[in-house]
């Protein structure tokens, strides 16, 4: 991590905290919502109204599902800072550059280990990608 500069890792750091707290409005919201439309999902209404509120029940599911996971990566991004391993990446062990952090402060994986991993993994592209 040495190779990142204190002004750089405090800036990475902030768009850190910034994109946890977008996720977590971003939940609270996913999750309300998801409520409102459970309780016209379980009312006797208009088939077409259950239906409705059936998908938006299942596409809010997606939504919190896919916001936690990012919100875990974030706090591995973290802990990686806290490890001194932040900006190296977990395949090769080569520095991630500062421009691609900047982009994915959550990356893991350099982009040419991010792509073989996407490509040899099927579920990869479920998380972060490049």
């Amino acid at each position: 991590m040495a190779y990142l500069s204190d002004e750089q890792l405090a800036h990475l750091k902030q768009l850190l905290d910034e994109r946890e707290r977008a996720l977590r409005a971003d939940l609270l919201r996913e999750v309300n919502e998801k409520d409102e439309y459970m309780d016209v999902a379980t009312e006797i209404p208009d088939p077409g109204d259950s239906s409705f509120a059936n998908l938006a029940v299942d596409l809010g599911n997606a939504a919190v599902t896919r916001d936690l996971t990012e919100l875990r990566a974030v706090e591995a991004a973290r802990q990686r800072m806290e490890n001194d391993v932040y900006g190296v990446c977990v395949s090769c062990e080569a520095e991630i550059p500062y421009e691609r952090l900047k982009v994915q402060p959550t990356a893991d994986r350099c982009a040419p280990c991010q792509e073989h991993y996407e490509k040899t993994h099927g579920d990869a592209m479920r998380g972060n990608t490049m």
